[in-house]
């Protein structure tokens, strides 16, 4: 075959794969219109057009694009069309990478079939500060596979500081709409900085570091002096849950706290030991009052900060059975449509929902281990202890360690015990797995020299770009 002939038939496959991507992204937006909202989902685009006040609550900073988006286009279901463009042009971004780094175009196409699983499928439409980190983290790991793809090329600086950027973007917006996404960010982070240079010297980690850190303060300091949303002292969400499953009624009824909290602390360790509520007591058990957990977080923080000390075994129980029910017993599989709400907002196509609701609850149901948190971590420790040697090994432990770490993270932290919580791990470990399998026998690509692709043999040694030294 000539060059022309081959460079036009590569044309047509690159076109292939983006085609087949952009149908998924408008079936996607089809089948979710204009979004399934969850009553946090709610509370977020009432703060997005101004209807509440904007809070810490929830991620500030997805009301705020959500803001933006409504103003550019009028309409809410803005929001889905961009998170379901960012999840498939990520897949489909993926795809290319790998048919072009192993030939394979079946495997190209597996990786974009990813994105059709019911474990993926489930969420891919829902607005969730979970979904927008996991689907920023996988469009970061897109970005790290180009920078595979040009690392031994002659590529001019400027464009991968501008790949750095556009990952950088990406793991930043996932750490800015969920708090402990830091944990995930870390290792695509590393394959990042090692896809696009392949000898970062100590100068360029530092640089890179900065600028990841920039990433993040600049926006968060940017939202906290000019959004100024409403402080609701969250956190105390998960040291209320601590101290009415761990402490004994006789023990709450004695603390040391104002009389009020304290007949609310009872009332709450009875309703969750009558309801067989194990987490979430803020909702499920808790007689909130008006400011929420604001004027009870100081004497709540402080109770837990006395109290916990001289539980430690029963608070380990306690964080381990939450853990332990989290994987064997992950809850929430499957978000169905918009909650009832008093916006008037509705699902457009309710058959499309039905039939969604169909395909992901019978394969919960058949293949209910794809929805289990144990199942997904298992498969990121073996990512992280066992990633090959084949051309995909560094991405493969970097998706495994990032899940891993992500679930892990939770033992904590957890509020409860829901799917969404495990989402990331089971993208990044479905993508993990299928890299594992179609790196093998792929040798990683070598230095290539200008002009030649990479993975040729070369007649003489040519250095890398090493601009991030």
């Amino acid at each position: 075959m000539s060059q022309k002939g081959r460079w036009s038939g590569e044309r047509r496959w690159i076109a292939g794969p983006a085609a087949l991507a952009a149908v998924c992204w408008l079936g996607t937006v089809l089948v979710f219109a204009p979004g399934f909202l969850s009553p946090d989902s709610l509370d977020q685009l009432r703060q997005a057009e101004g209807r509440t006040p904007l809070t810490d609550w929830h991620p500030p900073v997805l009301s705020l694009v959500w803001r933006a988006l409504i103003a550019v286009t009028g309409s809410i279901t803005s929001m889905l069309v961009l998170q379901s463009l960012v999840l498939w042009g990520a897949l489909g971004v993926l795809a290319w990478a790998v048919g072009e780094l192993t030939g394979r175009r079946a495997g190209s196409l597996a990786v974009l079939g990813l994105g059709l699983t019911p474990f993926v499928l489930t969420f891919a439409g829902v607005v969730w500060k979970d979904v927008h980190a996991a689907f920023a983290l996988l469009a970061a790991s897109a970005v790290a596979f180009t920078g595979l793809r040009v690392r031994d090329r002659e590529v001019r600086p400027a464009a991968r500081w501008a790949l750095f950027g556009l990952g950088v973007l990406f793991l930043a917006y996932a750490m800015l709409v969920r708090k402990n996404a830091f944990l995930a960010a870390l290792p695509v982070f590393v394959l990042l900085i090692l896809a696009l240079w392949r000898s970062p010297g100590r100068r360029g980690w530092v640089m890179c570091t900065a600028a990841l850190a920039a990433g993040f303060v600049v926006p968060a300091a940017a939202i906290s002096l000019f959004a100024q949303p409403v402080q609701t002292e969250q956190g105390a969400q998960i040291m209320l849950d601590d101290l009415v499953h761990v402490l004994t009624v006789d023990e709450l009824r004695a603390a040391d706290v104002p009389s009020p909290l304290r007949d609310r602390l009872v009332a709450s360790a009875r309703e969750c030991d009558r309801t067989g509520a194990l987490s979430d007591a803020y909702w499920a058990c808790y007689q909130r009052p008006a400011d929420g957990l604001r004027g009870d977080s100081d004497e709540i923080t402080s109770l837990w900060l006395r109290e916990m000390g001289g539980h430690v075994p029963g608070y380990l129980q306690y964080r381990l059975r939450l853990f332990a029910t989290l994987l064997f017993e992950t809850d929430y599989v499957y978000k169905a449509g918009i909650t009832r709400n008093d916006l008037g907002i509705e699902v457009a196509h309710p058959q499309l929902e039905a039939t969604l609701g169909t395909y992901v609850d019978g394969m919960a149901a058949d293949l209910r281990w794809l929805f289990r948190g144990w199942f997904w971590l298992a498969v990121a420790l073996v990512l992280s202890l066992r990633p090959g040697r084949g051309a995909f090994s560094m991405p493969v432990r970097a998706l495994g360690v990032s899940s891993a770490a992500y679930i892990l993270g939770y033992l904590p932290i957890m509020p409860a015990t829901d799917f969404r919580y495990v989402y990331w791990p089971a993208i990044a470990g479905a993508l993990g797995l299928l890299l594992l399998w179609l790196g093998r026998g792929t040798p990683p690509p070598r230095p290539a020299h200008p002009g030649v692709p990479a993975g040729r043999p070369l007649r003489e040694h040519q250095p890398a770009d090493t601009g991030c030294q």
